[in-house]
């Protein structure tokens, strides 16, 4: 017994030496892994983008500037007192913070009233606000701590002098599914157009039939077209039913245009289409397709914002992501539902997701001709 037992485990181990699938399992997704939950994911985000709207030009509302120059928590991006500069910059993505000073904040500290500081953020990634504002409020402690001396020293006895206040734009309530839901639509659209186009075309091979296909009079391009065409069809039942479901079941706000949010939609279901089909013709089996397609939908779940937030990753990573098409859909469908952005500010990253297309779709058609010839 123990013969036979050892030779299927022979037999098995010089099969898998040959499949180069196999190498890839057991050591490409144990790295990305590492280097993803490793390095890239962080879960107390640092360096985000603020800006400052100050109306009062007073030496304690400088300490309080510095004093966030100082933490690492933000990088200051502008100081303003224009009012609606920083909302614009909010709106447009630009900054994910804005601390309101308000004109009367220095006189209001030396009578000992308690004045407000206004924090709005970007609540359509809630997932960086907590810590952020617990990084503000001690920054405005410290830096008034040093200036509230001498006969002003009886202000610190009201702990904290300074009454911060919280406004969370695009999500006052911080639901957590009016961020997540409208990532799914990227993350869904990714595993069914990639996954399934990949495998599609590797079985017509593996199974022999792309013969079959070669010998009727119908060209590489058609053929292309004809596998993506369903494909595409069931991405869009897909976006209807997660819509559908956002409006009615998590009642999710939509404040854009839906039009425009479905012909983005449509630019990325064709960017994942082309990407599965280029990564059939790297492979000839429906393993090793699906083995490829898992190396890019980890990745596009993890680096893309959805879930885990983008800003808190280090440089690199985000350069990184910046290669994923879901991260920049993503950027599209929370603008447009959340935010209500419009064709201009969605354009650069609609884009970007075009001259994937034509790469991908360039690629995909050069690699096929080569595949049949």
């Amino acid at each position: 017994m123990w013969e036979r037992i050892g030779a299927m485990v022979f037999k098995e181990v010089r099969q898998m030496a040959r499949d180069p699938g196999m190498f890839v399992m057991m050591f490409m997704f144990p790295i990305l892994q590492l280097a993803i939950f490793g390095f890239a994911i962080n879960n107390d985000p640092r360096h985000l983008p603020i800006a400052i709207e100050s109306s009062d030009n007073s030496a304690y509302s400088r300490a309080i500037v510095s004093a966030l120059r100082a933490t690492s928590y933000f990088d200051i991006e502008q100081v303003t007192g224009n009012y609606g500069e920083a909302e614009k910059m909010l709106s447009e993505g630009e900054v994910q913070f804005i601390l309101t000073v308000p004109a009367d904040f220095s006189r209001d500290l030396v009578r000992g009233d308690r004045p407000q500081l206004l924090l709005t953020v970007d609540a359509t990634d809630p997932a960086s606000t907590g810590p952020a504002v617990a990084a503000v409020t001690e920054a405005v402690n410290q830096a008034l701590a040093r200036d509230l001396i001498g006969t002003l020293a009886a202000r610190q006895v009201q702990m904290p002098p300074v009454d911060l206040v919280l406004h969370r734009s695009f999500n006052p309530e911080g639901i957590t599914s009016h961020n997540t839901v409208p990532g799914l639509l990227a993350i869904i659209l990714s595993m069914t157009m990639v996954a399934l186009t990949a495998m599609s075309v590797t079985r017509e091979t593996e199974q022999g039939t792309m013969e079959n296909l070669l010998a009727t009079p119908l060209r590489p391009v058609e053929v292309m077209i004809g596998k993506i065409v369903p494909y595409f069809a069931m991405g869009l039942v897909q976006v209807l039913v997660v819509l559908l479901a956002a409006a009615i079941v998590f009642r999710v706000p939509f404040v854009g245009s839906f039009g425009l949010l479905l012909a983005v939609t449509l630019l990325f279901t064709l960017v994942s289409l082309a990407l599965g089909f280029t990564l059939s013709t790297l492979v000839d089996s429906q393993v090793m397709s699906m083995q490829l397609s898992m190396l890019y939908l980890m990745p596009s779940i993890l680096l893309s914002g959805f879930a885990f937030p983008f800003r808190g990753m280090p440089v690199w990573a985000q350069w990184l992501s910046e290669l994923l098409p879901p991260t920049h859909y993503i950027r599209l469908v929370r603008g447009i539902m959340l935010k209500g952005w419009d064709s201009r500010l969605a354009l650069p990253e609609a884009g970007i997701l075009l001259i994937m297309l034509i790469a991908f779709g360039t690629i995909a058609v050069r690699r096929y001709r080569d595949t049949v010839a």
